[in-house]
């Protein structure tokens, strides 16, 4: 049998690429974290990790058993939750949600979620995807409601770790203009038509995002202010200080904004919820919640 002790300190090495590293993080010795991988191979009967004066990297049947550890750990995480819950003989429901998400999307759901489920002791935490999905794979959080954008999902449909993401809408972006800009008044615009002006991020991770956009668009992209609040990005921009990319959620009404002709930026909102094996009709329920919800 494997032990999960030695697939926790070979996850460990797979994060940090050392013994020496993994051994600071375990809080053991390097000596204890090589008895321990020696320990796991001569399970398994095979080699998991190969060893050289630069580190050590994995083998094929390492990855695979660091996918396995993933999943195996974060469902322990998870039953040690839930166990804490029942000890404490109530119902909890945690919620990790990004910013505007909690303010434009997550209300109108609670007050539903609450009239039905009165009992329910709902405990709602601010976390970004990065943080509220290994939330949930964790079993510290029930739902995360996250986001993506022209990337890849926070989970995938063969995610070893037993998330599911559930799409609940296609948060265009705009761009926002600053007051008596040469576009305003447009239907809508190419990302193209924006090559000389200068941009106001309303989020840092849209960086990346937005660059490659711009690069399909033929320009390079050229930042006068980087801000982690759309509101605050859309205030600099009525100011002049350049123009802004926002989605639709978290457009302010008296913004001056034009929408983007397709292809057009795209931020898709979900929920990431984990695979039960003991039904959890609350979670269920605010899933359901949130799916008819929509931006107003």
């Amino acid at each position: 049998m494997i032990d999960v002790q030695r697939l926790r300190v070979l996850r460990e090495v797979a994060r940090h690429g050392s013994f020496s590293a993994a051994a600071a993080a375990l809080r053991f010795t390097p000596s204890a974290v090589s008895q321990q991988i020696a320990a796991l191979e001569r399970t398994v009967g095979t080699t998991v990790v190969e060893r050289s004066t630069r580190g050590v990297t994995l083998t094929e049947p390492g990855r695979l058993l660091v996918e396995t550890a993933e999943a195996v750990l974060a469902e322990l995480d998870r039953a040690r939750e839930q166990i804490g819950r029942l000890a404490a003989g109530r119902t909890k429901l945690t919620i990790a949600t990004f910013t505007s998400g909690g303010r434009h999307l997550l209300p109108a759901a609670l007050t539903r979620f609450v009239t039905e489920w009165p009992g329910v002791e709902v405990d709602v935490v601010e976390r970004e995807p990065e943080e509220s999905v290994p939330m949930v794979r964790r079993g510290q959080a029930d739902l995360a409601l996250a986001y993506h954008f022209d990337g890849p999902l926070p989970t995938g449909p063969a995610d070893r770790s037993a998330l599911v993401w559930t799409p609940l809408l296609e948060d265009v972006m705009s761009v926002v203009l600053p007051p008596g800009h040469r576009l305003a008044g447009r239907d809508a615009v190419d990302l193209a038509e924006l090559s000389g002006e200068r941009w106001v991020l309303g989020c840092l991770k849209t960086e990346a995002f937005l660059r490659r956009h711009a690069a399909r668009a033929g320009f390079e992209l050229r930042v006068s202010g980087s801000t982690t609040d759309y509101f605050f990005a859309q205030a600099l921009v009525a100011a002049g200080v350049g123009v802004s990319l926002v989605p639709r959620i978290c457009l302010d009404p008296s913004a001056l904004h034009v929408p983007v002709r397709p292809p057009r930026p795209t931020r898709y909102v979900g929920t990431v919820t984990a695979v039960r094996r003991r039904p959890q009709p609350h979670v269920d329920a605010l899933v359901a919640a949130l799916s008819p919800v929509s931006p107003v």
